[in-house]
């Protein structure tokens, strides 16, 4: 919009500039001319008195004339010996513009017996005009070369001056287009600010009631909208816990039983022992669905938050690597920003979620990538990293960016392996990691294989903070 008032003040600045410079300049000669014509016929009948019809060019005194600066005359009387050529009969009150200064044809067309005007340039490559008209009483003609100089330094004054205006009017038509976008575009930049709002999780994003009627039905069919999502989303969750928390009970009945049942194996038949141990595993994998939906219940209820305590970072990661079962090594980058005082990379963080990401991201790596090769730790003064390399085929480019949302296995059990998960593992690292004010990506391994990397900010506690929380290994 700035630019197409720019633009079109500009084309009216110069449209505008050269019907001003056309009609001045028409004017301006129009006058010029008209003024010349009749000065040269006032001025052709004072030569034509002080000729006489039997006087000399001796006789006449051109600075008698009326002559304004700039204007020469130029007389010619026909006597003895003068055909018209230049040489005798010719009389100039300056000798730099006589005879030969005139343009040959207005001569010839003034001494055959017709006035005439003409533009040219002199020799001294100035813009002239000359007017002569022919005195019949004498046989003789007078002319006048006025000199158009001041006619062009007052077109070149009013070019500038319209040059100016129109720089002035194209600065005020982009000052005008830069208001008018503000006001046109400004109740639509905040619709589309609500909408990046609302698709980036944040369900209580409105649009404000603006002061124009054209944009009413957009408002209000957009804040419908956004209150039937929130609406719908908030009982899924609900719905979500609900069901969760009433299937702990019947789930904690089913542990007790198969617990019994577990106990008295030797009683049971080998086949009724291969069904207990299905039974089983299908129990934990349930389980372990019913604890992951309430987890992200609670993410969706926006009730978590975080208990940070002081860690050294390597020392944190390896116990919770052993934690969950597995040996994989532990790689402190030597590049690091670490304690002098203790060896390590000193961060807060809640012990008890990150402990957990670190744990779901082995077991992916354990179902879907041929087990976990190494974990890497890695900081500066103001992040922290931590990445879990495994040994499969890496995750596909078009995976990347799905993988971390809920249940999405699809690109896991298809194309790295044939887990038996249910797709909230790494949907639940990324809320873990997001409540850090941290972010979790996935990319290729140095080694091959995908490697996952967590990365956190490096915060440090107030000793006031962690007075009752300490380090630990």
């Amino acid at each position: 919009m700035i630019l197409a008032f720019s633009v079109g003040a500009l084309l009216l600045a110069l449209v505008l500039s050269g019907l001003v410079i056309g009609v001045t300049r028409t004017q301006l000669v129009s006058n010029r001319e008209s003024g010349a014509v009749v000065r040269v016929a006032t001025n052709a009948n004072i030569v034509r008195s002080s000729l006489g019809i039997d006087g000399g060019a001796a006789n006449l005194d051109l600075s008698s004339l009326q002559t304004p600066e700039g204007s020469r005359p130029i007389v010619f009387q026909r006597v003895a010996g003068a055909d018209g050529a230049c040489g005798t009969g010719w009389s100039a009150q300056d000798p730099e513009f006589s005879c030969e200064t005139l343009p040959p044809e207005i001569r010839e067309a003034v001494l055959a017996g017709a006035p005439s005007k003409m533009r040219f340039v002199d020799r001294n490559d100035t813009k002239s005009l000359v007017v002569g008209t022919p005195i019949a009483d004498v046989g003789g003609a007078y002319f006048e070369i006025v000199s158009l100089n001041s006619l062009d330094d007052t077109l070149s004054s009013i070019s500038f001056t319209l040059f100016g205006a129109s720089i002035a009017t194209v600065l005020a038509g982009a000052a005008f287009g830069w208001y008018s976008a503000r006001q046109i575009l400004r109740p639509l930049d905040e619709v589309g600010t609500a909408a990046r709002a609302l698709a980036g999780g944040n369900l209580d994003a409105r649009i404000r009631r603006l002061v124009d009627p054209d944009l009413e039905p957009i408002i209000t069919s957009f804040n419908g909208m956004a209150d039937s999502l929130e609406s719908r989303i908030e009982k899924d969750a609900q719905f979500a816990s609900d069901v969760s928390h009433e299937l702990r009970s019947p789930l904690m009945t089913l542990q007790a039983s198969i617990e019994v049942l577990d106990n008295n194996r030797a009683d049971l038949s080998e086949r009724a022992q291969s069904a207990l141990d299905l039974l089983a595993e299908d129990l934990d994998r349930f389980r372990e669905l019913v604890e992951d939906l309430l987890e992200m219940s609670r993410f969706d209820a926006g009730v978590m938050h975080l208990d940070l305590d002081e860690v050294l970072l390597s020392q944190f990661v390896g116990h919770a690597v052993r934690s969950a079962g597995f040996s994989t090594p532990v790689v402190l980058d030597e590049e690091v920003v670490i304690d002098d005082e203790l060896g390590d990379v000193v961060t807060a963080l809640d012990k008890r979620r990150i402990a957990r990401v670190l744990a779901n991201l082995l077991t992916n790596a354990e179902k879907y990538g041929d087990g976990p090769t190494s974990v890497h730790v890695t900081a500066d003064d103001r992040r922290v990293r931590i990445m879990v390399d495994d040994g499969g085929s890496g995750v596909p480019e078009e995976d990347r960016a799905r993988i971390f949302e809920r249940f999405n296995r699809a690109g896991q059990a298809s194309r790295r392996g044939t887990g038996t998960g249910v797709g909230l593992g790494l949907a639940l690292v990324d809320e873990h990691v997001r409540l850090h004010g941290g972010r979790v990506s996935v990319e290729d391994a140095p080694s091959g294989g995908a490697r996952f990397v967590v990365e956190l900010p490096r915060v440090e506690l107030h000793p006031s903070d962690d007075d009752d929380t300490g380090m630990i290994g």
